[in-house]
C-alpha cells in the first residue's frame, strides 16, 4: 500500500514562513467536513517552525525545523484518545474526527510533539490534516509543499519498501526518534539540528595572512570523527559531531607547527583565531 510521506530538508528551509501562511490561508475560517472545522484565527501552529543558532560570532549558523503533525505509524494520539476520535487512513494520514472528538480536550496531551491544539470556540482538538481534503480531490501536493520556494518540503507517495530505500539513500531521519512513533514526516540534513560543529579562523603568524588550505582533523578516542580545510578566509567548520562529545582538534599546514587542542562540545563551538607558527 502506497502512503503519503513528507520530506523536509533542514538545509533548504530559510524560515520564510510561506508554509505557515499557506496553512492559515487554507484552514482559518474554512470548514472542510468531514475532515476538519475551521482553524482559529490565532493560537494554532499546524506548521510550527522551530529555530536554533549554532556557533559564536563570527562563525554562526542558523537552522530551521518546520514541524507539522508527524502522522506517526505508531501514533500515541490514536492509542491514548477515546476510541474513534483519532484514526489513521489507509494512505497513512492521521485524522482527528471533528464530530467524535468534540468535547475531548485530553486529546491535546496525547501528542509527544505538541502538534495537537485545542479549538476553544469549536470545543475540539485539531492538528495538521495532511491536506486530506485536497488529496482526496486528486492533489499531489499539500499546501505547504506547494508553496515552498526552496523545495524544502516534498510530499512523497511511496510504499514502505520504497521509503526505506529513500531513507537510506538520502540519510533521512526522524525528529525525536527515541519516541518510537515511526513518523511519516522525515528530515534531510537533520544533523544541522541535532549535531554540533567545531570551527575557527586560522592565520600564519609570520605573514599575518589567512591560512587557506590548512588541514583540520577532529578525532574522538583516537578515531577520526571529521575533517575539514580552511577556506580563503582562513575559516573552517567541521560538522556532524556528537553533542557532549570530547574531541581532539588538530590544525596543520606545510612548513608550520601543528596546533592541537581538546574540546568538549556541549554546543557548537568557535575556537576563535588560531595562529600557526613557522616550524
Amino acid at each position: 500500500m502506497r502512503k503519503w510521506n513528507l520530506i523536509i530538508d533542514c538545509a533548504r528551509c530559510h524560515d520564510c514562513n510561506d508554509c505557515f501562511l499557506a496553512d492559515k490561508d487554507e484552514f482559518v475560517g474554512n470548514d472542510f467536513p468531514p475532515y476538519s472545522v475551521a482553524q482559529p484565527w490565532s493560537g494554532h501552529r499546524w506548521m510550527n517552525i522551530h529555530r536554533k543558532e549554532r556557533g559564536q560570532v563570527p562563525i554562526v549558523q542558523v537552522v530551521y525545523l518546520p514541524q507539522p503533525c508527524m502522522h506517526c505509524e505508531e501514533a500515541p494520539c490514536i492509542k491514548k484518545s477515546p476510541a474513534g476520535t483519532v484514526y489513521k487512513r489507509e494512505d497513512g494520514i492521521n485524522m482527528i474526527d471533528p464530530v467524535k472528538a468534540k468535547g475531548h480536550p485530553e486529546i491535546v496531551e496525547t501528542c509527544p510533539y505538541g502538534a495537537i491544539y485545542w479549538n476553544e470556540e469549536a470545543q475540539v482538538a485539531q492538528k495538521c490534516t495532511g491536506c486530506a481534503h485536497l488529496i482526496d480531490e486528486g492533489w499531489t501536493e499539500t499546501r505547504c509543499s506547494q508553496v515552498c520556494p526552496t523545495g524544502a518540503i516534498k510530499l512523497v507517495l511511496a510504499d514502505d519498501a520504497e521509503m526505506a530505500k529513500m531513507t537510506a539513500a538520502e540519510g533521512l531521519e526522524a525528529y525525536q526518534a527515541g519516541l518510537g512513533t515511526k513518523p511519516r514526516v522525515l528530515y534531510k540534513n537533520f544533523y544541522r539540528w541535532d549535531k554540533v560543529f567545531v570551527s575557527a579562523s586560522v592565520a600564519y603568524k609570520d605573514t599575518d595572512e589567512c591560512a587557506e588550505g590548512a588541514k583540520v582533523t577532529v578525532q574522538s578516542g583516537g578515531a577520526k570523527a571529521g575533517e575539514g580545510v580552511a577556506n580563503n578566509y582562513g575559516e573552517f567548520v567541521v560538522d556532524k559531531l556528537g553533542l557532549g562529545g570530547r574531541y581532539d582538534v588538530t590544525v596543520e599546514a606545510p612548513g608550520y607547527q601543528a596546533y592541537s587542542t581538546a574540546v568538549t562540545l556541549d554546543k557548537s563551538l568557535n575556537l576563535g583565531l588560531i595562529v600557526l607558527e613557522k616550524a
